[in-house]
């Protein structure tokens, strides 16, 4: 239930603004055709971005070089503005009492920004 009005308030103050810029750097990463693994791994994020609370990112033990590679040039493409993105709405959020929750989900998805190939999103239900 909590997860729930977290992601609620979320999606109001943090989670549709990055959302969209997710899938700007998706539609842009399927224009540009080689990109799109990145395109993919955007749009998966973005759905992560929407509602983030009840879920978690862990690594895939079976990726391998070509993930480590892709990014590298995501960060330099793609990553490092998604990323900035999180860390000033974060900080922004975590200025109000109420929105401290919100801040520290904004700092926990900015990994996930920075390195999508070879993550995979689960419920954390999961580790329950």
């Amino acid at each position: 239930m909590l997860d729930a009005l977290l992601n609620i308030v979320w999606l109001v103050l943090e989670g549709i603004w990055m959302a969209i810029a997710y899938v700007i750097a998706g539609v842009i990463c399927l224009i540009l055709i080689v990109t799109i693994p990145f395109g993919i791994a955007a749009f998966r994020i973005a759905s992560y971005v929407l509602w983030p609370f009840g879920r978690t990112a862990e690594r895939r033990p079976d990726a391998g070089v070509g993930s480590v590679i892709g990014n590298v040039l995501w960060i330099i493409l793609f990553g490092w503005w998604l990323a900035l993105g999180h860390l000033i709405a974060g900080v922004a959020l975590c200025l109000t009492i109420i929105g401290i929750p919100l801040g520290l989900a904004s700092f926990k998805i900015i990994p996930i920004t920075l390195l999508p190939l070879g993550t995979r999103i689960v419920p954390t239900r999961r580790y329950a």
